[in-house]
């Protein structure tokens, strides 16, 4: 029987324990290098499918081609936006978010909640990506994109995929005007109030949106939390879903002053003058 006691294994010295030392550094250092998070994944998986496991990627799109990925009313990406003719040419959009950020070094990473960019649609068709919250949109690119008077900004993550509420896409809509001033009720087919509702707060403050009698009116509100929309005069209701912008369309047959109310948190939103 041997009866030397063991001895306790001691790694080796010199230029061997180096290289060994080296090479697990390397490894650590690849495996927990910062950044944005890595875009590697299996064959024939795509991209979307293996990034991020924020939110739920649901087997719809949003109309483009780029599926939707859903996420909790609460703390979701939210987008504002506006379009002011520029006096030169064309208008100045600005896009106005709540919990989200633009990461444009980061576009192809994947899918963290609170971070992506987006995108401009002209009447539904696509017409150009963003990166931050203003945006020029030069007349010459109207003309290209075939023309069109309904913006819509859209919020997606930096894996492509189109942030979603309630199967719907996180988005807002607006309508261009004139080159030179906003249009009025004289000479605009449509008139259009875009309202947010926020912590109690209504978005812009409680004005009047006036309108030509026998034209149509678009309301798109959206409420922080579930709420019901009501037009006084015209008994006209619709669901506010928290977290989703609604459109409530409908053509102002009558004259007079009508407001435009929440039932549940019985907040004013607008007054609409029909002349």
């Amino acid at each position: 029987m041997n009866r030397h006691p063991r001895r306790a294994w001691t790694p080796p010295r010199g230029r061997g324990y180096a290289a060994v030392l080296l090479a697990a550094a390397l490894l650590l250092g690849a495996s927990a290098c910062g950044g944005r998070a890595t875009t590697h994944h299996k064959p024939g998986t795509s991209h979307e499918q293996a990034t991020g496991s924020n939110g739920r990627l649901l087997t719809t799109d949003d109309g483009s081609g780029n599926r939707l990925r859903q996420v909790d009313a609460q703390g979701a990406p939210e987008v504002a936006v506006t379009a002011r003719p520029d006096s030169e040419d064309g208008w100045n959009v600005h896009l106005s978010v709540r919990n989200f950020r633009f990461t444009p070094d980061s576009v192809g990473g994947a899918a963290l909640l609170g971070r992506g960019h987006a995108r401009l649609f002209l009447d539904g068709h696509p017409l150009a990506r963003v990166y931050g919250a203003w945006f020029h949109l030069p007349k010459s690119l109207l003309r290209a994109a075939g023309g069109g008077t309904r913006l819509t900004a859209r919020l997606y993550a930096d894996d492509h995929t189109a942030w979603a509420v309630g199967s719907a896409p996180v988005q807002a809509a607006t309508t261009l005007g004139g080159t030179t001033s906003a249009p009025t009720p004289t000479d605009t087919p449509e008139a259009t109030a875009e309202i947010s509702i926020r912590d109690g707060k209504v978005d812009p403050a409680p004005g009047r949106t006036e309108v030509k009698k026998g034209r149509t009116v678009r309301l798109l509100v959206r409420s922080d939390r579930d709420d019901t929309l009501h037009v006084h005069g015209y008994d006209k209701e619709a669901r506010l879903p928290a977290g989703r912008t609604v459109t409530l369309t409908f053509t102002a047959d009558r004259t007079g002053l009508f407001e435009v109310e929440t039932h549940e948190s019985d907040l004013l939103l607008t007054q609409l003058v029909v002349r």
